[in-house]
């Protein structure tokens, strides 16, 4: 993902956040504070036919040394483009990259009513580590979260 890339990115990116499914951001951030928000690594796109179909990236969970190779993923696939196996290409080729750039644990949280989202990471390899029960609002709503995570085999196993 390059800033030429962005307004395809951001586009997706404003469909997820209308879903209320994905996301507690009620706006696309501009380029500049995502870019300061996410890893410099693993900002990918995933291009069909000339055309950005979906975008996976990785955001440290925190500034402490000691969290260095813990991130929180990112996966967002265009609405005309989901159900075609475009999310776990992306996740798949995120964990690559994580494992790549020394990410021992990757993380998401996840709305509990985001079925699909749960099965994906589940297939690539995450487990359920609890739920987050009203943990913050949206739309003036208590909305729920469900935590899981993936420990990587090859990275942090020392």
């Amino acid at each position: 993902m390059t800033p030429d890339d962005w307004d395809a990115v951001a586009g997706i990116y404003r469909e997820g956040i209308e879903t209320r499914q994905a996301t507690f951001e009620t706006k696309v951030p501009s380029w500049d504070q995502w870019d300061e928000s996410h890893h410099q690594f693993a900002r990918l796109v995933l291009i069909v036919d000339g055309e950005i179909k979906g975008w996976a990236a990785l955001s440290r969970v925190s500034a402490r040394d000691v969290y260095a190779g813990v991130a929180e993923v990112s996966v967002y696939v265009r609405s005309t483009s989901r159900g075609r196996g475009f999310g776990r290409v992306l996740l798949e080729a995120l964990i690559d990259e994580a494992e790549r750039n020394g990410i021992w644990t990757l993380q998401a949280s996840i709305f509990r009513e985001n079925e699909a989202s749960l099965h994906l990471h589940s297939k690539s390899g995450f487990r359920i580590v609890g739920y987050r029960e009203r943990i913050a609002k949206l739309d003036g709503i208590w909305r729920d979260t469900v935590l899981m995570e993936r420990r990587s085999s090859i990275v942090g196993s020392e």
